[in-house]
């Protein structure tokens, strides 16, 4: 069976670590915890296996985090709906992957919709971008955006 390599990328407490909890355990947890280093975990599909690294997000691509991104196939960049700088990081971190490993794909997921109240994102986001709304105390969407990153790994 195949293996690929998906980084979870993105600023501080946006909730990657709740993305991949809920999509491996379908679990979620209020409490938060700061993510050091890098966690794997692993989703067997039908025909791959996810290999699922949960890099911390310091708000910066330094030099250590760069080697954890080596053999990555694709990426899902999280943004925290709620904070809506997070985008802007999330372009910025998208530079920085397209000049380290080219242009490889990925999905943007718009996490923590549950929060409606608190939506601090433009109205409009970049077009060419596959981009899902998710909420990993939900669990709307986060099947969907795996999903759809898998998709585009095996075209």
């Amino acid at each position: 069976m195949m293996q690929k390599k998906i980084c979870m990328i993105g600023a501080t407490a946006v909730g990657k670590t709740s993305l991949v909890r809920r999509y491996i355990q379908n679990l979620y947890s209020e409490g938060y915890h700061t993510t050091i280093g890098v966690k794997v975990d692993k989703k067997v599909l039908d025909n791959v296996t996810l290999m699922l690294w949960d890099i911390y997000g310091d708000d910066e691509l330094q030099g250590m985090r760069s080697s954890y991104l080596r053999g990555a196939a694709g990426y899902l960049l999280v943004v925290d709906s709620t904070r809506g700088k997070t985008l802007d990081k999330a372009r910025e971190l998208k530079g920085k992957i397209d000049e380290a490993l080219g242009e490889i794909p990925f999905v943007l997921a718009l996490n923590k919709t549950d929060l409606t109240d608190a939506w601090d994102m433009p109205d409009e986001l970049p077009s060419e971008w596959t981009i899902l709304r998710t909420s990993a105390k939900t669990g709307a969407n986060v099947e969907e955006a795996f999903a759809a990153l898998a998709a585009k790994l095996a075209s």
